[in-house]
């Protein structure tokens, strides 16, 4: 028990060094010196120091309910993953999540964060569709339980081999949650920090080491589902790999408008249907 609060605790704190990496990698690409790496956990850090308050214009169950949801269900999630779980209970945690980033919008009655809270909700339109992709795993591994998939590849080898395109539209997904991609349009500059603007204190503390952690569950799963069985620190090097080359994509990607975001990722949906039909007449 004390175990796994104490790996809970260092997922939460790798997931935040892999954002502060990803931050050091897009400036450094962009000629920017940027912040150090562990600037994402200075930040956690530094909210938590920070005076808390609930502004006038806020549902104060809400504005706090929500951080603490949010913290709940990818906590869940990270214990899914580490017993082998049902690979739909991880997607359903991140369409919980989508609920969940509307309601930390409409809890503040700060007009940034409901714009933040509304596209959240379109954005769910494009990105959840694209989890069609577990139907290509199920073809091959006859399975959605975590433990089966990568049980299947100690035999059959990883899955990203069989399943390139499947393994091409989570990474999509992971993109789409990771800050500065051109799919983030629920925090894109115009709209400040979109739903995240107006949590302060340890309430934004919360938050932010909760981020921490669904990139850690995010990744852990698209390592376990796609590359099978690996060694911690072979785990721990190819969330690292993939962070590098997610923030090579956001260095060189425009931040995309909110219809822009959703028909490209809508287009590649169908492209996937497509491909999951085509697995399943003839593969």
């Amino acid at each position: 028990m004390i175990g796994d609060l104490l790996y809970l605790i260092f997922a939460m704190i790798f997931g935040l060094l892999l954002l502060g990496i990803h931050r050091k990698v897009i400036a450094r690409i962009q000629r920017r010196p940027g912040p150090p790496v562990w600037q994402e956990i200075l930040h956690a850090l530094k909210f938590s120091f920070k005076s808390t308050w609930i502004p006038q214009t806020a549902s104060d169950t809400l504005f706090v309910s929500v951080v603490l949801i949010a913290i709940g269900i990818w906590t869940a999630a990270f214990f899914v993953v580490l017993a082998g779980g049902n690979l739909l209970i991880i997607f359903g945690i991140y369409m919980l999540h989508k609920i969940v980033e509307h309601g930390f919008g409409l809890s503040s009655g700060s007009p940034y964060g409901k714009f933040g809270g509304v596209r959240s909700v379109i954005s769910a339109a494009s990105e959840i569709p694209l989890f069609v992709s577990v139907a290509a795993v199920v073809i091959f591994t006859g399975s959605l339980e975590i433990g089966d998939i990568v049980a299947w590849q100690e035999q059959a080898g990883p899955l990203i081999l069989a399943v390139f395109p499947a393994a091409l539209a989570m990474y999509v997904v992971i993109l789409s949650k990771f800050p500065f991609s051109p799919f983030s349009i629920v925090e894109s500059k115009e709209i400040v920090s979109g739903y995240k603007t107006e949590h302060f204190g340890v309430w934004r503390a919360g938050l932010e080491a909760c981020n921490g952690l669904k990139t850690y569950v995010l990744l852990l799963t698209f390592i376990a589902v796609f590359f099978g069985p690996l060694p911690f620190l072979l785990i721990l090097l190819a969330m690292i790999l993939i962070t590098v080359s997610i923030s090579f994509i956001c260095a060189f990607s425009p931040m995309l408008s909110p219809f822009d975001s959703v028909t490209i990722q809508t287009l590649f949906t169908g492209l996937m249907l497509i491909y999951v039909v085509y697995l399943g007449v003839y593969g």
